[in-house]
């Protein structure tokens, strides 16, 4: 009966009103598939504009899996974990050479899709599918944590088996889809990480940690790594009206372009012998400005320097573009502040 009620209550607090978002406007298991990708560990506000812009160019599984990784990026570019898009461009392959280019209704095979975990496999498959699956993602474990009063660290495995197996039990089958956004929303709005809703919570009357006081402070989560800081002269190197690009192989912003960089490196003298190495012979001009990045785990505190090559060298990687180039390439928010500079000086304003 407590079951029933807490989804009965949930639902309809949700049927009362809930945020107009496009991709609750559609059953269609792409364009859910896109929204969750983007939705992970980005606010929805920023992705609404994202995902309209991105469906309007791949407005299916084939165009996006024709498209090139670098126009895809492209249109990524700002919304960040760029991982995301990368897997997005493996998976919709992978659809149309097993799947017909067709999204599989099965949780089994959503889940060996590239990029698709437990949450986000749950997710299309309750909310396209009709499918009575699960789907936890951080504000979904929240409410569960908090209702229940679940005290133990949040991100082990036997506590991510239990608050699954809990959801699993309170989706209705009869409205799978709609709970599984019901219980987002009540992530996202009521009970909140900060300062939870609990007087005017739907479900409040039976919420075990409102009831013994310790709501706010659930769910226990580990304390986070100190996130590393790293200190990076970023270069600007120009020529004949042109500037210095290299794509990133790393993971991290991995198919990017960014501009030339080194650890740790202030002295002119540095800055060119780390040019010369990679091929390109250039004189130092100045400092330009600065600009900070913080990433998940690392902080990028950055100088920008700018350079002036004798020539354009051709080096692995390496694009010197003009100002039209440097606008259309993908690059990070990263380095938003450097292509600016660059764009200023290329367009004679600095």
């Amino acid at each position: 009966m407590e079951r029933e009620n807490f989804t009965r209550s949930v639902l309809a607090w949700y049927d009362q009103g809930h945020r107009d978002l496009p991709w609750r406007r559609t059953k269609d298991p792409y364009q859910i598939w896109i929204s969750e990708i983007m939705l992970q560990q980005t606010r929805a506000e920023t992705v609404i504009g994202y995902y309209e812009r991105f469906l309007a160019r791949y407005p299916d599984v084939r165009s996006l899996a024709q498209s090139s990784q670098e126009e895809l990026l492209k249109y990524w570019e700002g919304l960040g974990y760029y991982s995301r898009a990368r897997s997005l461009h493996k998976a919709a392959q992978m659809i149309c050479s097993e799947y017909g280019g067709e999204l599989p209704g099965d949780l089994a095979q959503l889940r060996a899709l590239p990029g698709i975990g437990d949450y986000t496999a749950g997710a299309i498959a309750s909310i396209a599918f009709g499918i009575p699956a699960a789907a936890v993602d951080g504000n979904v474990e929240r409410v569960i944590c908090r209702y229940d009063a679940l005290t133990d660290e949040v991100g082990t495995p036997a506590m991510r088996r239990a608050v699954t197996q809990r959801v699993q039990e309170l989706v209705p089958r009869d409205r799978p889809g709609a709970f599984a956004n019901a219980m987002m929303e009540m992530g996202a709005r009521m009970c909140t990480p900060r300062n939870p809703a609990c007087l005017i919570c739907p479900v409040r009357e039976s919420c075990r940690g409102l009831a013994q006081g310790i709501a706010a402070s659930l769910p226990n989560k580990k304390k986070k790594k100190a996130q590393r800081v790293e200190r990076r002269a970023v270069l600007l190197v120009f020529c004949r009206g042109r500037v210095l690009l290299v794509r990133r192989e790393e993971r991290l912003l991995g198919g990017l372009y960014v501009f030339p960089d080194l650890l740790d490196g202030r002295e002119p003298s540095a800055l060119c012998a780390h040019l010369d190495a990679m091929g390109v012979a250039a004189a130092y001009d100045g400092v330009l400005g600065q600009a900070k990045h913080v990433f998940t785990h690392i902080i990028w505190e950055m100088e920008i320097h700018a350079l002036e090559a004798d020539g354009m060298t051709e080096i692995p990687g390496g694009v010197w573009a003009d100002a039209q180039q440097l606008a259309a390439l993908p690059l990070p928010t990263a380095v938003r502040r450097a292509r600016e500079l660059a764009l200023e000086r290329l367009e004679g304003r600095l």
